[in-house]
């Protein structure tokens, strides 16, 4: 970040030739000045094409030029009290503060005898819809998503949370990307001592742009073991989710560019939760919130269990002697499991990179190919092809990409382990897996799977049971 903090003075021709060196306006075609005369004084705009409502412009232009010379104030204070029709203006004293509206795309204004600059805040950014994100998508309940804008964000958290204990604090990182990024939080319910320290991580972050959004502030706050997978932080891209967070007394962090919230702190079980736990009745949401965990359970043990069967047939009980292969393998199971694991995270790539007029094709030869040929060819059996299936399609039974492909890593390392040493190979897979789980810590030391450890019964309850709204409320008072 830009470190100068030179002031202005009150000489217009000395203040704007040292504004037009820093943002080098003879080479840089967006970025436009308009020198004009108000109260009899020179005066000259700086704007980014593309950034300023230009009808705005035109009608706040209007106005300046009726003042007449008798009533400029002596002041850019008293001038931005008694002449500026506008009303989102900041005075502006020094560089940094200037190169950094302005590249932000508030429009400033410089006016000879003034020692400060006026920033009016009436640019208005490109950006699209406030679509329901592709990924959380509901069965039931709102339909809005975060866009790249993050002031549009924090407008669909404010209408959802209209307390004037909501706070939404406004930090720059980035030496040169100059990213805005939002603390929101609630002041009455967060933990004082987790915000300060969140703060002075997010301040003290040096590094040249934050070139991945979300990803690469994440990575900057917190550097975790290369060897652990599981995921330190929550993202959404639902405000509704977002401000759900922010009232249990989480944070969320906001950056500019970048359509998702990132939640801390987090544990395992705020990732597997799902919007749609409570956009249905108690019940029903109990019924898919725990259907998920025994899905992303099965999606971790179940293929290494089979592996062990079959490496074991005198296990098998004779009422599941159905699972054992009905044909010989060709190929040993543990390189059919391992191979159909990269093809299936080829067919992923494949299918985000598929013109979508080509996706239907796609799928059908996708299909053949890997669902019928490769069985009669005698590449894989068809019991390896279910259960590989099976993980597939459980890989998207919640939300979070990085936990399912954390399990998915620990689910590669359990094969590896069974095919190389059986039984204790597979033993030693799944106590890698809950050490992985186990071990990691959130931002700020926090366990990463509380409410076991430390244990808090009334809120392990309701990790597992969807309860209704007044019950959750007494909950979160008494704990």
């Amino acid at each position: 970040m830009l470190e100068s903090k030179t002031e202005f003075s009150k000489d217009f021709y000395k203040n704007k030739q040292r504004i037009d060196e820093l943002f080098h306006i003879d080479k840089s075609f967006d970025l436009m000045y308009r020198v004009v005369t108000i109260g009899g004084k020179m005066a000259c705009f700086y704007i980014i094409d593309g950034f300023c409502k230009d009808e705005v412009m035109e009608k706040i232009l209007e106005f300046l030029y009726q003042i007449p010379a008798v009533e400029m104030p002596d002041t850019a204070h008293d001038f931005m009290k008694e002449k500026l029709p506008y009303g989102e203006i900041d005075l502006i004293s020094t560089e940094n503060d200037l190169v950094q509206r302005v590249l932000s795309g508030v429009p400033v204004l410089m006016i000879d005898g003034y020692d400060e600059i006026m920033a009016m805040d009436f640019r208005s950014y490109p950006a699209r819809s406030v679509d329901e994100p592709v990924k959380d998508k509901v069965m039931k309940g709102s339909r809005d998503g975060f866009v790249e804008t993050v002031v549009y964000n924090t407008a669909l958290i404010r209408r959802r949370i209209r307390s004037t204990e909501l706070v939404m604090e406004m930090h720059t990182v980035g030496k040169n990307s100059r990213t805005d990024v939002v603390i929101a939080y609630m002041n009455n319910r967060v933990e004082k001592e987790m915000l300060q320290e969140i703060r002075e991580r997010v301040d003290k972050i040096q590094v040249d742009a934050l070139t991945m959004n979300h990803q690469s502030l994440a990575e900057s706050l917190f550097q975790h073991k290369w060897y652990n997978p599981f995921p330190k932080f929550k993202f959404t891209e639902r405000p509704d989710t977002t401000a759900a967070s922010i009232l249990e007394g989480s944070i969320a962090i906001l950056v500019d560019n970048s359509p998702a919230a990132m939640i801390l702190p987090t544990s395992v079980f705020d990732i597997v939760e799902d919007a749609d736990d409570y956009y249905f009745p108690p019940i029903t949401g109990t019924y898919l919130r725990i259907s998920r965990m025994i899905i992303n359970f099965l999606a971790v043990v179940l293929t290494p269990l089979f592996l062990l069967l079959l490496k074991n047939p005198g296990w098998i009980p004779p009422s599941l002697e159905f699972i054992q292969l009905s044909e010989p393998a060709h190929v040993p199971v543990f390189l059919q499991m391992l191979i159909l694991e990269f093809a299936i995270d080829g067919l992923k790539l494949a299918s985000l990179n598929t013109p979508n007029m080509l996706s239907v094709p796609l799928s059908v030869v996708a299909g053949i190919v890997f669902g019928d040929y490769t069985v009669t060819s005698g590449w894989f059996n068809a019991e390896i092809m279910l259960y590989m299936a099976f993980v597939a399609v459980a890989n998207y039974s919640q939300v979070s990409m990085e936990l399912g492909y954390a399990l998915k890593f620990m689910r590669l390392i359990t094969i590896c382990l069974t095919a190389a040493f059986n039984l204790w190979g597979f033993i030693g897979g799944l106590a890698f897996t809950v050490f992985c789980i186990v071990a990691n810590r959130s931002i700020g030391g926090k366990s990463y799977i509380y409410p076991v450890i430390p244990f808090n019964p009334r809120q392990f309850l309701q990790r597992f049971c969807r309860v209704s709204l007044p019950n959750a409320e007494k909950i979160r008072k008494n704990s």
